[in-house]
């Protein structure tokens, strides 16, 4: 018999419920239960595939590395809005209903779930929970959690899983270890989202405060690695549960060798780098050329003890930048917003910081096949534009190019357009200060963490351009917890960004830009885009029926992003670089997806 647990209807009258009811009885009866789920098409790996194409099945288990992070944490909980947390603790102690494989743009495979069934409308999506899951403490994980975890995370859970819940009209128990999600709207991402949720213990949270978790109540997870032990603020120890679940699991074999990770944190990257060359540390990402080819010749490298690894990708740029608050004016002025796309000279700010080595970003989905064309919008991306023409800032449909500078650090020609600019917006030099009017200074702050050096170069390059033109621009340093804060409420004016996208882009767009996204405090839209044509490609995305018509929203949501002007753009990271102790190994066969967020450690291992 099956039982609903929690239903959520928003509206519907009796003759829709029994339609979409009799939709659903036939639309079972053609769906069948599958290992694996892909956006478009089918699963690249077959039901009887042994390991990820880019792991070592037979990867040795042992040894212990520690990680440098910079600035501190009060939290060890990643799933509230509350505190400050370790950006790789999730990775380590929790799992959900499906894994990724970061070989393929949008696939997932059974993890706690061992099979999956939908229908081909994806009005719904069905799971089957394998009977061996157990949480870290060996207590077994029931439909009842996957509901709880669902309902908890949607509605009182950190920002980013609160929409997702708005769409899911009914969770109900099918069966003693199924579940299935009845979807509030068309959306064929959804089905693959909700395996992507973390899953958490509810018996741990009963009579608790969930999202005011104190750091010493760590959530209990699934995952390979337990916290063991932390200092706070200053490190956290992971160890590899000897008695994990899912260690023979195809999507876990050759991943999760190490038997501790230790999170270690410092005040800023200029202090990580120097306790690596010590040997505190034992892997650093390097994301600056010519740091890379200049500054890892310590007698540790020189010796062979530290390594250095280049891992290239195929995914897309991404946006990292400086990031205007369109909240606040004279930023809501689009004329204002290009003006200071004007005055960065990148080129001379490349060329100091990098040797000119690093590419600069020129759109959100640069270097991929996503990425908006130059020139004039065609065929069905010109088609979804055309009708916004006339709302947006100009280039959206005839082309929009950031600007080139000679490279001279004085760069007149971006100065004389950012002047018109300003001019136009109402703004004139009075005694060489930017005024308007009202005799208002055009003043600006730069908000940053104290933790990064690189940052707060660019930023001091910048503003010695700012200051030519008559603005008054200043750099204010916090540490990471009034950072975190400060950037979740949206109080500044500009602050760094690094947005990563994917070759699979879907509804996480609505809380990167999204127009709801856009006052909900924590949301990732810091730049506070309200767009009708930024949430029309998003939906027109979202609801795309083959890969070309995906593509073309994709192409003309990049589009409405750069003319938007909200980012004023760096460089690119097209390849991931790593410097690491010798005992360090990885496998030949990289992903596409390169060196991802966890790609190092989770398929690394130890060997003497």
């Amino acid at each position: 018999m099956r039982t609903v647990l929690f239903q959520k209807i928003r509206g519907v009258s009796a003759a829709s419920l029994l339609t979409t009811a009799a939709i659903l009885i036939d639309s079972a009866a053609h769906a069948e239960s599958a290992h694996g789920i892909a956006m478009y098409g089918a699963p690249a790996l077959p039901q009887d595939f042994v390991s990820l194409p880019y792991a070592n099945p037979n990867a040795p288990k042992g040894g212990a590395i520690t990680l440098g992070n910079t600035g501190g944490f009060d939290s060890l909980n990643s799933y509230v809005a509350k505190g400050t947390v370790p950006w790789q603790l999730r990775f380590f102690t929790h799992e959900s209903l499906m894994g990724r494989s970061q070989d393929e743009p949008f696939t997932l495979y059974g993890l706690i779930a061992e099979s999956i069934e939908t229908d081909e409308a994806r009005t719904w999506v069905e799971f089957t929970l394998r009977p061996t899951a157990r949480f870290s403490d060996g207590s077994p994980i029931t439909v009842k959690d996957v509901i709880w975890s669902f309902k908890k995370l949607g509605t009182e859970g950190h920002p980013r899983y609160r929409g997702l819940w708005s769409k899911i009209a009914s969770v109900e128990e099918t069966a003693p270890n199924s579940v299935r999600f009845t979807f509030a709207e068309e959306n064929r991402e959804l089905a693959l989202l909700v395996g992507m949720r973390p899953i958490l213990q509810a018996s741990q949270w009963e009579g608790k405060d969930f999202a005011g978790a104190t750091i010493d109540q760590v959530p209990i997870g699934s995952g390979p690695y337990v916290v063991s032990g932390y200092d706070a603020g200053r490190s956290v120890k992971l160890t590899r549960n000897p008695d994990y679940w899912g260690a023979d699991l195809p999507l876990r074999k050759g991943t999760s060798n190490f038997d501790q990770i230790t999170l270690d944190f410092y005040g800023d990257s200029t202090a990580e780098l120097e306790a690596f060359k010590a040997g505190y540390v034992s892997a650093a990402r390097e994301f600056n050329v010519e740091r890379w080819n200049s500054r890892y010749d310590f007698p540790r490298a020189t010796s062979g003890d530290v390594v250095k690894t280049e891992i290239p990708h195929q995914k897309p740029s991404g946006m990292t930048g400086f990031v205007m608050n369109t909240r606040r004016a004279p930023f809501d002025d689009w004329r204002v917003r290009e003006a200071l796309i004007q005055v960065f000279n990148f080129r001379f700010i490349n060329g100091a910081l990098t040797g000119g080595e690093q590419p600069r970003i020129t759109s959100y989905f640069s270097n991929s096949s996503l990425a908006m064309k130059q020139g004039a919008a065609v065929g069905r991306t010109a088609e979804l534009l055309a009708p916004f023409a006339d709302d947006m800032p100009p280039g959206l449909l005839e082309g929009y190019e950031l600007p080139v500078s000679d490279g001279s650090a004085r760069n007149r020609k971006g100065l004389r357009k950012a002047m018109g600019l300003l001019n136009d917006a109402g703004w004139s030099p009075v005694d060489g200060i930017m005024q308007n009017a009202d005799g208002k200074q055009l003043e600006l702050t730069v908000l940053l963490s104290q933790g990064n050096s690189e940052h707060k170069a660019i930023a001091d390059l910048y503003l010695g351009a700012l200051k030519r033109l008559g603005i008054v621009a200043d750099v204010e340093t916090v540490d990471n917890a009034q950072y975190v804060q400060r950037t979740s409420k949206f109080d500044f004016d500009l602050t760094y960004f690094r947005r990563s996208l994917s070759l699979s882009p879907g509804n996480e767009q609505q809380f990167y830009w999204g127009s709801e996204s856009a006052t909900l405090e924590g949301s990732r839209n810091l730049m506070g885009v309200q767009s009708s044509t930024v949430d029309t490609m998003v939906d027109a995305m979202l609801g795309a029926g083959s890969q070309e018509d995906f593509q073309a929203a994709i192409r003309a949501l990049d589009r409405a992003l750069m003319t938007g002007r909200y980012v004023i753009p760096f460089w690119q990271f097209t390849t991931g670089r790593i410097a690491h102790v010798k005992q360090m190994k990885r496998p030949e066969t990289l992903p596409i997806y390169g060196d991802g967020p966890n790609y190092m450690p989770e398929v690394w291992w130890w060997q003497e």
